[in-house]
């Protein structure tokens, strides 16, 4: 007659190798929970890196925008827009440079922008030695998929004087200093 299987309350034998395994899967979960994000997931750059905006007057009817666009990411065309202050130097609606057609996933049929884009802004009366705030609007997106909300940035530049050469770039977030450059 088979005896009934009665427990003692005492846990199974186990082998050696069942508690290496064990350890071994504990110490692998370990190792990815404390390792943070995977390295498949991006690490994106804030907006004012992704998309530096710098600017400078020509001369006292003329201001020159200019987006450094970091590699990977890309500008809106139609999004581009700009104002200035005091509105008493008014700004001409400026003619943007032609993009680059591309089939959107958010946006559908757009022009982009990738690199260097200069755009040049009138005034409509020469305002020399006058102070003046440029701000830009944009919004772009990176190639992994993530796109920015609009990103207002702005600079202060002085006209100058008729007849005189450009002046200097202002940076609207210049890049930290460090120990090596």
């Amino acid at each position: 007659m088979a005896s009934p299987n009665i427990s003692t309350g005492s846990p199974a034998k186990r082998s050696h190798l069942d508690w290496v395994a064990r350890a071994l899967v504990g110490v692998g979960i370990s190792m990815v929970l404390a390792s943070g994000p995977s390295a498949a997931d991006p690490k994106l750059l804030p907006p004012e890196q992704a998309f530096r905006f710098s600017a400078r007057a020509l001369n006292d009817r003329t201001l020159e925008a200019r987006f450094a666009v970091a590699d990977g990411y890309y500008l809106y065309r139609e999004k581009l827009k700009f104002a200035v202050e005091p509105e008493i130097a008014g700004l001409a609606v400026p003619p943007l440079p032609p993009g680059k057609v591309k089939e959107d996933q958010f946006f559908g049929k757009v022009e982009t922008y990738r690199g260097d884009v200069v755009v040049k802004l009138p005034l409509p009366m020469p305002a020399g030695g006058q102070s003046l705030v440029l701000t830009a609007d944009s919004q772009g997106c990176a190639d992994v998929g993530v796109c920015y909300p609009v990103n207002r940035q702005k600079v202060t530049l002085v006209l100058p004087a008729t007849g005189k050469g450009p002046g200097a770039v202002v940076e609207a977030h210049p890049r930290k200093k460090s120990w090596f450059n």
